[in-house]
């Protein structure tokens, strides 16, 4: 097959990618490489600027772009806004891969109209980025989230491609059960692809864990309130004054891909996303280097996988005291951890290893 990858967040398109065309396929991926992130890409739809000069460059640049982006057997947006660019300046573009492809199909892989309207309704999710129980949990980046994707313009767009689009794939848990009531029919779960052979880790000697457990978190400046990891890291900082000698904290900020992993392969465990249900590609990209992964683990989790007997993630509340009192745990049971980081790569093997992603892809694709 002749694939198109369009857009990227987070590595699952490139990562992708790499499965497919160890499996024979011709695969062309086009983004910005998720912004300073830097990921793979064969097309690159970099913008450089937001000004007029910048504007009207980043139209060229499309416009050679899309002369390549035609004859595909299937065509897979990352998420309805593919493009850096307005909302309403979206939709030529979208018909114009419509009308010179085949099959186009759109990913459920992170904020978009109907994931923020499940979060909304207070009842789908015990908490989520956007709720606490039956309260709409309060933060700044949610306002403009909400304004955005679900009253404005994005909103509206998503609604237009999903209604339009060949299939949906849902990459997680939450956005699974936020299309799944609208369009269940078109919808397909396929989890994220995790490239095991890429997967450095320096382990450290049982002794070492013994006398040091050391904790790794990024933080995202633009998305730390959003994400929780302000709270994760105010808990961490009470761990570290608890347990000086036996903890050790690891931080890193706005990092390129291939400098964050290295930074990650010599910790041991992970503070990941606060509010989530399940681990993402970050998460899941430490839990294939062996780390234990802090943070969202719940049951529809590993329900929605059809797993019964691992259960590597450490589980925390979207609360500080829970997130403390889970890593006192972890370092006064510091011997628990080379269990932890086996069953971790375990899971990543037996759900997210990249062939076997890329083959229920191909077999989605196919059947369309």
């Amino acid at each position: 097959m002749r694939i198109l990858l369009l857009g990227d967040y987070s590595n699952v398109h490139a990562t992708l990618a790499k499965g497919l065309r160890t499996l024979g396929h011709k695969v062309t991926v086009a983004s910005d490489g998720d912004g300073w992130k830097g990921y793979a890409r064969d097309i690159d739809l970099r913008r450089e600027g937001l000004g007029a000069r910048h504007s009207a460059r980043y139209l060229g640049k499309l416009v050679k772009a899309m002369a390549k982006m035609r004859g595909y057997d299937v065509v897979q947006l990352i998420n309805p806004l593919f493009l850096t660019l307005r909302p309403e300046r979206i939709m030529p573009f979208y018909r114009y891969l419509r009308r010179h492809n085949g099959r186009v199909v759109m990913g459920a892989f992170g904020m978009d109209y109907y994931w923020v309207k499940a979060c909304l309704d207070f009842t789908t999710f015990r908490y989520s980025d956007f709720n606490i129980g039956h309260a709409y949990r309060q933060c700044a980046q949610n306002d403009s989230e909400i304004a955005e994707w679900y009253n404005g313009p994005k909103g509206i767009l998503t609604q237009r491609i999903a209604a339009d689009v060949d299939a949906i794939v849902a990459g997680l848990y939450e956005y699974d059960v936020a299309y799944r009531r609208v369009f269940p029919e078109k919808l397909h779960f396929i989890p994220f692809p995790i490239d095991l052979g890429t997967a450095e880790h320096i382990h450290r000697s049982a002794a070492e864990q013994q006398r040091c457990v050391r904790f790794f978190i990024g933080i995202q400046r633009s998305r730390s309130e959003y994400k929780g990891t302000d709270i994760m890291l105010r808990a961490l900082e009470r761990v570290k004054c608890r347990y000086p000698e036996a903890c050790e904290v690891v931080r890193v900020e706005n990092v390129p891909f291939a400098q964050y992993k290295q930074l990650l392969c010599s910790s041991d465990v992970l503070l990941d996303q606060l509010y989530s249900y399940t681990p993402a590609m970050n998460a899941l990209q430490a839990m294939a280097q062996g780390l234990v992964v802090v943070g969202g683990g719940e049951p529809e989790n590993y329900d929605i996988l059809g797993c019964h007997d691992l259960r590597p993630i450490i589980n925390v509340l979207p609360s500080e005291d829970d997130v403390y009192q889970r890593l006192c745990h972890l370092v006064e049971h510091r011997d628990t951890l080379p269990h932890l980081s086996a069953d971790s790569i375990a899971y990543v093997r037996r759900y997210h290893d990249h062939l076997a992603i890329a083959q229920q892809y191909l077999d989605l694709w196919q059947s369309l």
